[in-house]
């Protein structure tokens, strides 16, 4: 994770990244109201928005980082810290 993410979103504004999701998915959540989740698949001709519980978001961030630390990845600092400002 070098870099933060974002996503504009036509109705609900800036996304930023929460955490990957796998199968070419990520979990993005609203900028300003940060109680809102999207499951976002990237397309070639844009992108899929579905909207997700928060604890489903919060679950794809706990199992990245539990892949973080299993694998000794040197993201896993940013992660965690991106993890307690989301969800803590």
């Amino acid at each position: 994770m070098s870099a933060e993410r974002y996503l504009n979103h036509t109705t609900f504004g800036m996304l930023y990244l929460v955490a990957p999701a796998g199968e070419g998915r990520d979990v993005y959540a609203t900028l300003y109201a940060q109680r809102m989740f999207f499951l976002v698949t990237l397309q070639p001709r844009g992108a899929h928005f579905e909207v997700i519980p928060y604890l489903d978001a919060r679950h794809h961030a706990e199992v990245n980082l539990s892949k973080c630390r299993r694998n000794s990845s040197s993201d896993f600092q940013q992660w965690k810290d991106l993890f307690h400002q989301t969800f803590i």
